[in-house]
């Protein structure tokens, strides 16, 4: 049984969510999501809370579903609330990004610069040279327009050089020994 699926989920103030048959809709400050849950699980709201639970109870896969959806209703309402932030960093002589309207202009020591189209509902900032900040609504595209960023010039186990988030540790390597 899941214990995810057991607990609720606080709307907090400026979100509304919205239940109509197996669609959820959810509408806050950061933007408007919607998603159609799966038809073994139902979702029920009371009290400023959303519930998840299996449609019918003694399925193992139903409150494996109810766990999941309970999980991606939370990111959908912490996202639509108050959104996702993914930091990254430029590590390397030279190694620069700026952000201008939804292009990010990227300097990785490679001989041309790179221009990365940012989609639509995400946002990057760039407070220092060697920063960049992707922000938005939906956690999964949050994470996946950081991985592509990331992937352009991953880091190096030698010098360190490269993009990395802003949290992770770069294990590095030995230089060859004569």
């Amino acid at each position: 049984m899941s214990r995810v699926a057991k607990a609720p989920i606080t709307v907090p103030k400026g979100v509304s969510v919205e239940i109509s048959g197996q669609s959820v809709e959810v509408k806050g400050p950061k933007g408007t999501m919607s998603w159609i849950v799966h038809p073994k699980v139902s979702v029920t709201q009371a009290d400023g809370q959303v519930r998840t639970t299996p449609a019918k109870e003694g399925d193992q896969t139903a409150w494996a579903q109810a766990g999941t959806t309970r999980a991606l209703l939370n990111n959908m309402i912490v996202g639509c609330g108050t959104g996702f932030v993914r930091k990254l960093t430029l590590v390397g002589v030279g190694y620069r990004a700026q952000a201008q309207g939804r292009v990010l202009n990227l300097a990785l020591g490679y001989s041309h610069p790179i221009n990365f189209a940012l989609p639509e509902g995400i946002e990057a900032a760039t407070p220092s040279p060697t920063e960049i900040q992707i922000s938005g609504a939906d956690k999964q595209q949050v994470g996946q327009v950081a991985a592509e960023i990331r992937r352009l010039r991953p880091p190096e186990p030698y010098k360190g050089k490269g993009v990395r988030y802003a949290d992770e540790e770069v294990v590095r390597k030995e230089a060859k020994k004569k």
